[in-house]
């Protein structure tokens, strides 16, 4: 089913470009509730009133697959509400926020935690990590009216899902990601590639992007396992694996993928002897520490994001001392950012009014980089295009960003990846 979009969302998208993808280096009030609620489809989501404070809500990872990338997604959220805040909040008023655990798909977490936030009336909730978590709680969500709005998802799902104009997300769709590693798969050499992948939306999605790519490119997936996350042992899906004997091997999955990897090694395919290639759901610096030094040397991965600054990662340090992986903490950083700017630009804190201005705030106007520096042009009657940390941004009309780019990154003895890329690579998303 087809996105519909609320009014006041641009409806230009931008226009497919070839595949080739460029390197580069290292007062919220019955009034405006009132009018949105005329001014909407009739498919629209109802429009929650607006008490004049926006509140965020977090549904992020404490347990669960993902676990390991809740520490600096909150990180994200909490050092741009800091920004905002001591930039005198939105509409005059400090923003609020609610945390709670989005777990995984193993639990009912999530719809606990969702029920909560709504209970807390929130007006827009930041989350999932997981495209999976993020599918069981879409409707929940947005049917109560609320912006629900993904710093990590990148299901193609997403893209085309009924949602009533409410969802939107700062990472990019698996196109792209898929794109680029299949790329980086054919550049380095493999002509025969072995593919395991977990069986979810996000997993098999991401696998279909690969194996198109690898395929259009000349070479031969001779194997695809497409595991169950849960399983208690790998043995017999990397055996599959190891009987086709491919060059290279691509690791799509999360957590899991640490016994995945030993089960390789134990059957003779280390990183050593073969290409390993690894994606956003399983680059960790805190999941292969503990393994045998060296076990992921020269390991290749991708996930999405531009190159964050250093100032940007001191001041995440400063917000939680602990950070060691830093994935999706922009993107977090820019989907808060991006709310309260579009709450301001709205004049309300309703759910959908920060959705009608989302698009508007992310492109077309006079650049700006932060909170502070944005919302004044905003109350100078300045229309604004925010470029985030992450990117650019720029919403199409499916609440994607339309032009996004992914890091490359490469494992060292230690079992952990440098917070720079070999390289970034950027793309429309539309191809």
């Amino acid at each position: 089913m087809i996105r519909i979009a609320p009014v006041g969302r641009a409806l230009a998208v931008v226009a497919a470009t070839s595949l080739a993808l460029t390197a580069c280096g290292g007062g919220g009030g019955d009034t405006a509730t009132q009018a949105s609620q005329s001014a909407a489809p009739a498919s629209s989501a109802p429009a929650a009133k607006g008490d004049g404070t926006l509140t965020l809500g977090t549904l992020l990872p404490q347990t669960g697959s993902l676990a390991f990338l809740g520490p600096p997604e909150f990180a994200g959220v909490d050092l741009a509400l800091k920004e905002i805040n001591e930039a005198g909040g939105v509409l005059g008023k400090p923003v609020q926020k609610y945390d709670t655990d989005s777990g995984d798909t193993t639990t009912n977490i999530a719809s606990q935690s969702v029920d909560k936030l709504l209970a807390q009336k929130a007006d827009a909730i930041i989350g999932a990590a997981s495209s999976s978590v993020s599918e069981s709680v879409i409707d929940k969500i947005t049917g109560a009216g609320v912006v629900h709005f993904s710093p990590a998802n990148t299901s193609d799902k997403f893209t085309t899902m009924e949602d009533k104009g409410l969802y939107f997300r700062t990472a990019p769709p698996d196109k792209l990601q898929g794109r680029v590693l299949g790329d980086l798969i054919i550049s380095d050499g493999n002509d025969t590639v072995g593919i395991m992948a977990m069986q979810d939306s996000y997993g098999t999605g991401l696998a279909d992007q690969v194996q198109k790519t690898v395929t259009d490119g000349g070479a031969e997936v001779v194997e695809r396992v497409d595991y169950d996350p849960k399983a208690a042992d790998f043995s017999a899906d990397v055996a599959k694996i190891k009987a086709k004997n491919p060059k290279g091997i691509v690791l799509i999955g999360f957590e899991e993928t640490a016994k995945v990897i030993q089960e390789l090694v134990k059957q003779g395919m280390p990183a050593s002897k073969y290409k390993w290639y690894m994606v956003d759901g399983n680059m960790s610096n805190t999941n292969y520490v503990k393994m045998p030094k060296g076990t992921l040397t020269g390991v290749k991965g991708t996930y999405p994001g531009a190159a964050a600054p250093d100032e940007f990662r001191d001041k995440l340090k400063g917000v939680n001392p602990k950070l060691e992986d830093f994935t999706y903490a922009p993107e977090s950083y820019d989907a808060a950012n991006l709310i309260a700017l579009a709450a301001e630009a709205a004049k309300s804190d309703a759910g959908v009014d920060i959705a009608a201005k989302l698009a508007e705030v992310s492109k077309g106007g006079t650049k700006c980089k932060s909170f502070k520096e944005c919302v004044d042009l905003l109350k100078a009657g300045t229309d604004i295009d925010y470029d985030g940390v992450s990117g650019p941004v720029e919403f199409n009309e499916a609440g994607d960003p339309a032009v996004a780019t992914i890091g490359i990154y490469q494992y060292a003895d230690d079992n952990k990846y440098p917070v720079k890329a070999l390289e970034y690579r950027s793309g429309n998303i539309s191809g």
